[in-house]
C-alpha cells in the first residue's frame, strides 16, 4: 500500500495534476497514515533518541496521543489506558446523586455504592492554597508525603512513564488506632489538566518491578482521583475533590474498613493543610 500511496502523493507534484486540488488532501492523509504504520512496525526497535529525530524529518508524530515522550511499552499502554478507564469512571460518579454523609466539620465526607466497584468515598474541602501548589505537593513531590502524613512510612517511584504517569509503591505506617496492620500499594498514577482543573488519578498496577512482599499484605487501589479547581473569585484557594475505594485486603470487617477509610481522608487533609501552611511560610 506505501508505494502506491508514494507514487499518487509524487503524481500529484506534477503541474497537470497540480489543479485537481480534491486529491491532494486525501493522498497526502493517506501517505501519513502508511507512514505511521511504518513507525509503529519497524521503530520499536530503535533507540529512542533516534526514533524522534526520524519522526522529525519524515514529519509524523511518534505519538500522536501524548506529549512528545519515547515510544511506550505494551505494558505501558496497559497502564495508561488503566489511567483512561478510571478518570472516565469517577467522573461518572461525580454526576450521580445519592451520596450519604459520613462526616461533616470543616469538610465533608461522603459515601456512595456503586455496581463492581463497591463503596467510595468523596471528601469535599475547600484549602487555603492555589491548585498548582497542592498538585507539587501530591505529585512533583510525591516521594515526599512521608515526612508530612504520619499515616504514609513510604512512598517510592518505581518507574517514570512519559512526563506525567507513574508508577508507584507506597507503604502505610504501622498505627495501632486503626486497627489494621500495615499494607503497601502498587499503583499508576497520572496527572492531567482539564481547563482550570487538575486532576490526579491513581488505580492498582501490578509490576514485577515490585511484587508482593511476604512481610506485608498487598491491598488494591480500585479507583483515587483527586481534583483541584480554584476556588469562584479567589484562585488562592482550592476547591478539594477526592474520591476513594479501596480494598485493604486480609480479614477486616466492612464496618472497620469504612470507618477506617472515611477517617484517612479526613486525617490526610488535615495534614496537608498543616503542611501547606508551613511550606508557604518558608
Amino acid at each position: 500500500m506505501l508505494p502506491a500511496t508514494l507514487k499518487l502523493c509524487c503524481g500529484i507534484s506534477h503541474q497537470p495534476l497540480r489543479s485537481l486540488t480534491g486529491l491532494q488532501q486525501p493522498a497526502v492523509g493517506a501517505f501519513g497514515k502508511e507512514m505511521s504504520k511504518l513507525a509503529d512496525n519497524y521503530f520499536q526497535n530503535i533507540p529512542h533518541s533516534l526514533q524522534n529525530l526520524l519522526c522529525t524529518k519524515i514529519g509524523i508524530n511518534a505519538n500522536p496521543n501524548l506529549e512528545i515522550t519515547p515510544m511506550l511499552s505494551s505494558r505501558d499502554m496497559f497502564y495508561l489506558n488503566q489511567i483512561k478507564e478510571t478518570l472516565h469512571k469517577a467522573k461518572s460518579m461525580l454526576q450521580q446523586e445519592g451520596w450519604q454523609t459520613e462526616q461533616k466539620n470543616e469538610d465533608w465526607i461522603l459515601s456512595k455504592s456503586f455496581p463492581k466497584i463497591g463503596k467510595v468515598f468523596r471528601a469535599e474541602a475547600i484549602i487555603d492554597s492555589p491548585p498548582e501548589h497542592i498538585y507539587t505537593q501530591l505529585f512533583e513531590k510525591l516521594e515526599h508525603i512521608d515526612q508530612w502524613n504520619p499515616n504514609v512510612s513510604k512512598v517510592q517511584i518505581l518507574q517514570r512513564i512519559g512526563k506525567n504517569t507513574l508508577l508507584t509503591r507506597e507503604v502505610t505506617a504501622q498505627n495501632p488506632a486503626h486497627m489494621v496492620s500495615q499494607r503497601d500499594f502498587v499503583n499508576v498514577q497520572h496527572c492531567c489538566r482539564s481547563g482550570s482543573s487538575l486532576y490526579l488519578i491513581g488505580t492498582e498496577a501490578h509490576s514485577n518491578l515490585m511484587p508482593p512482599q511476604k512481610e506485608m499484605i498487598r491491598a488494591k487501589a480500585k479507583l483515587t482521583c483527586i481534583i483541584l479547581r480554584p476556588v469562584e473569585g479567589d484562585r488562592r484557594k482550592t476547591h478539594f475533590t477526592w474520591l476513594l475505594s479501596l480494598d485493604l485486603k486480609g480479614w477486616i470487617p466492612q464496618s472497620i474498613t469504612e470507618r477506617v477509610l472515611s477517617q484517612s481522608q479526613a486525617d490526610f487533609i488535615s495534614h496537608l493543610r498543616r503542611h501547606l501552611s508551613s511550606s508557604e511560610k518558608i
